[in-house]
């Protein structure tokens, strides 16, 4: 079969040289994409404390556990890139996928940034909504949620190998399978494509979970329902293109995320 790739398609068959044996691993339970890295991370455990990552209110909502924040990344999909483009901020939401150690982003918009200024700082966030917290007060009202905020210079990726690399991690992360599945970049394409990658050394982690905090104070007198209104987010059956033909179907890896949590 490579021979016949190599023959038919050579503006792909360059690419598949770069690209790493990363095989996608699968959680059964929940079908989300972990990432399977070639080596352990070489970052420190616990996530270094600066004056941008402190946690300064709700400590007790803050981790320094790097595995808590790898696994908000291995959670989502889609983050929020903040940055300043010819001197106004911007936050533009983009998929990303990572490698325990880089971030990699879609970043048309930032690589404007940086072609200005290549020392300009971005932030980058994740978050999920788990639910609401609803009290007997409004003022106890809140939200069960896990969010990280990394913080850094990024780097345009320029590199062919490291670019599909990345694009690769990229594609995995919000769809495991489909990398082998469809047609991968052609030399025109990964040229056009533009591919940050951003250290995780540098991030903060919160979360909260758990009931409202008023029922031991006096507004438990006042006999209204409180608790938490959970949220969860599934996948749906697969939509074909109005233009496909008969007959194809969605492939497992495709077919076997409906009705899946993200």
């Amino acid at each position: 079969m490579e021979e016949r790739l190599r023959k038919q398609r050579p503006d792909v068959w360059f690419l598949t040289e770069f690209v790493e044996p990363w095989l996608p691993v699968r959680d059964i339970g929940n079908l989300r994409r972990v990432n399977q890295r070639s080596q352990q991370s070489p970052l420190p455990a616990e996530l270094p404390v600066t004056d941008r990552t402190r946690h300064r209110r709700l400590r007790d909502q803050g981790s320094l556990a790097r595995t808590d924040l790898e696994a908000i990344l291995d959670a989502g999909f889609v983050c929020h890139l903040g940055v300043v483009v010819e001197g106004h901020p911007m936050v533009v939401p983009t998929v990303y996928g990572h490698d325990g150690t880089d971030l990699f982003l879609h970043g048309s918009v930032a690589s404007r940034s940086l072609a200005a200024d290549p020392d300009a700082a971005v932030c980058v966030t994740v978050t999920h909504v788990d639910g609401l917290i609803l009290a007997r007060s409004v003022f106890e009202h809140g939200v069960n949620y896990r969010s990280a905020m990394i913080h850094g210079v990024p780097r345009q990726v320029t590199d062919p190998e490291e670019k599909l690399r990345g694009l690769r991690l990229l594609t995995e992360h919000a769809a495991p399978g489909q990398w082998d599945y469809a047609r991968r970049p052609s030399r025109k394409e990964l040229a056009a494509t533009t591919l940050l990658a951003l250290s995780l050394a540098e991030a903060s982690v919160k979360t909260a979970i758990g009931p409202p905090d008023d029922g031991a104070g006096p507004d438990a007198e006042l006999g209204i329902w409180a608790g938490n209104l959970p949220l969860r987010t599934t996948w749906g059956a697969p939509e074909a293109d109005p233009l496909l033909p008969a007959g194809i179907d969605p492939p497992p890896h495709i077919a076997g995320r409906e009705a899946a949590p993200l």
